[in-house]
C-alpha cells in the first residue's frame, strides 16, 4: 500500500516546507542564544503537527524522537568545536556522563509506557521553568561552589539526562543553568552542555526508534518515532542558519531577544496545558 495514500499533495508540500522553517528557526535560535535546537523543534514540531491533524496518540511522541534525531549531527560538530576551543571539561564531563546515560535510558525506556498527555506535561511543565528562568534569572546568581561528590553528580546527571530524553532536548537547556549555578564558568558550562548533547541524543533517539516501531496512526515516513522527512530537512536547515544566528547575536540586542525567547517559551507551555485541559 502506498504510504502516501491517505495524503494530499499540498499536505505533503506544507509538511515539507514547515520542516525547513522549522529547521532555519531552531539554527537561528541556537545560534542567537546559544540555546539547543529541541528546545524550539519540540513545540514547533507538536504545532504543527496538531494542525496537520497528526493523531493526538503519538503527536508528542514523534515531536521528540524527531528532534532527539536531529540533535545527533549538530551536538558532534558542535562539541567537536568546543573541544577545539578548549571550553569543554573533560574532568566536569566524566562526572556527569555516568549519571545522564543512566538518566537517558530511564527516559527514553519509560517514554515507551507514557502517553502523549504526560510527555507533554512534562515539556510544558519545564519550558515553563525555562522560560522564568531566562526571564528572571540574576547575573552571579550560585547554589554552590562546583560539583557535589559523586552521588550528587550522580543524580544531577540522571535528572538531566531523563528529562532532556523525554522532552527532546539535547541538555543544554537545563545542564547550562543548573552547571551555571554551580559557580561552572559560562564557557564551560556550553561546552559541556554541548557534549551532554551527543551523549543524551542518541540512546534517546534509539529508545524512541524502537518504541515506535509498529505504532499505528504515525505521520508518513515516520521510523519508530522519528520522522525521516523531519530529521533530512531539519538538520541541514539548523547547520546552514546556526552561523547565522551567531553573527546576528552581535547586531541585535541579545537581552531582548532572550526576553522575547523566554515569553515565546512561556506561551508555549501555556498553550501545551490548555490543549491537555481541553
Amino acid at each position: 500500500m502506498d504510504i502516501f495514500a491517505d495524503y494530499s499533495v499540498s499536505w505533503l508540500v506544507g509538511l515539507a516546507l514547515s520542516l525547513m522553517v522549522t529547521g532555519i528557526v531552531a539554527g537561528l535560535m541556537a545560534g542567537l542564544l546559544g540555546v539547543g535546537g529541541g528546545i524550539v523543534i519540540v513545540p514547533v514540531l507538536y504545532h504543527l503537527f496538531t494542525f496537520l491533524g497528526v493523531d493526538e496518540t503519538v503527536r508528542m511522541h514523534v515531536a521528540v524522537g524527531t528532534s532527539l534525531a536531529t540533535i545527533i549531527p549538530t551536538s558532534i560538530i558542535s562539541a567537536r568545536s568546543h573541544y577545539l576551543r578548549g571550553s569543554l571539561d573533560r574532568n566536569l564531563l566524566k562526572k556527569l556522563v555516568p549519571g545522564v546515560i543512566v538518566g537517558v535510558v530511564i527516559g527514553a525506556i519509560a517514554s515507551g509506557y507514557l502517553n502523549g498527555n504526560i510527555l507533554t506535561a512534562v515539556f510544558a511543565s519545564i519550558a515553563l521553568l525555562v522560560s522564568l528562568n531566562m526571564a528572571f534569572k540574576k547575573e552571579g546568581f550560585s547554589i554552590a561552589d562546583g560539583l557535589p561528590g559523586p552521588a550528587g553528580s550522580g543524580l544531577i546527571g540522571a535528572f538531566i539526562g531523563g528529562i532532556s530524553a523525554l522532552m527532546g532536548i539535547g541538555g543544554g537547556t537545563l545542564s547550562v543553568p543548573i552547571l551555571s549555578a554551580l559557580r561552572v564558568p559560562m564557557i564551560n558550562a556550553v561546552g559541556t552542555g554541548a557534549a551532554l548533547g551527543l551523549v543524551i541524543s542518541v540512546p534517546g533517539a534509539i529508545g524512541f526508534l524502537i518504541n515506535g516501531i509498529g505504532v499505528e496512526s504515525r505521520p508518513p515516513l515516520t521510523l519508530g518515532y522519528i520522522n525521516l522527512i523531519g530529521l533530512a530537512l531539519i538538520v541541514p536547515a539548523t547547520m546552514l542558519m546556526a552561523p547565522v544566528g551567531a553573527k546576528l547575536a552581535h547586531a541585535i540586542n541579545a537581552k531582548l531577544l532572550k526576553q522575547l525567547f523566554a515569553l515565546f517559551l512561556f506561551i508555549t507551555a501555556l498553550r501545551m496545558f490548555y490543549g491537555l485541559a481541553n
